[in-house]
This record gives C-alpha cells, sequence and structure tokens, in this order.
C-alpha cells in the first residue's frame, strides 16, 4: 500500500500574507515535494514556532547548504525569511499544488513567477 498519508497533506491559509495569489480561508493540497524551485508555493514549519505552518512562496534554493528562502506575496503582511532568515530543506513540509476550496476558486496552483 502507498504512504499516501505522508506525501499529501490538506492546510487551510491564514492571514493575508499571500494575497493576491491566496486568501485567508483558502484550503490546499500539498505535496511532499521532489524538486523545490523558484516559485513553488509551500507549507513550511515556522522557524519560531514548529507547530505552526506557514504558506509561502519560495524565492531561493541553496541545493548545497540545503537552505531555502520563502516570502509572502503581500511582503507588508507576511512573517517570512526576511524576518527569520532561510529555512532548512527539512521544514519544508510539501508544495502547494491544489486549491480545494472555496469552490469558486478551487483549481491548480502554478508552479512559478
Amino acid at each position: 500500500m502507498f504512504p499516501f498519508s505522508r506525501l499529501v497533506k490538506r492546510v487551510i491559509v491564514e492571514g493575508s500574507s499571500m494575497e493576491p495569489a491566496l486568501a485567508a480561508g483558502d484550503r490546499l493540497v500539498v505535496i511532499a515535494p521532489v524538486r523545490l524551485r523558484r516559485g513553488h508555493i509551500v507549507a513550511v514549519a515556522d522557524p519560531r514556532d514548529a507547530h505552526h505552518l506557514l504558506v509561502k512562496r519560495v524565492t531561493s534554493v541553496d541545493r548545497h547548504r540545503r537552505l531555502v528562502v520563502v516570502e509572502g506575496d503581500n511582503p507588508d503582511k507576511s512573517t517570512d525569511s526576511r524576518v527569520f532568515g532561510p529555512v532548512d530543506r527539512g521544514a519544508i513540509l510539501g508544495r502547494a499544488v491544489y486549491r480545494y476550496a472555496p469552490t469558486a476558486r478551487s483549481g491548480p496552483i502554478g508552479g512559478g513567477r
């Protein structure tokens, strides 16, 4: 049996840090990433509180040191790598690939800018 529970997660966007791409209340399907790229939207453990997830966009990937810079699309409303620095690749839960709710906004999530 394929262990989907480790590869596929659901997350709910809180706050306005990712507007206009994502809004508070958007519900996302997140899959464990194979390879992160600039522009991917990811769920990442908050480095200040590992029990809290953040949804941010990847702006830089340092493959040698396994560091990822993540930023919100709405910088005035975002706490991100500009505040806490790059995050370890291991802190990334996965890449957002689909918004399933609200229904009027459902659909695939693009992979880059």
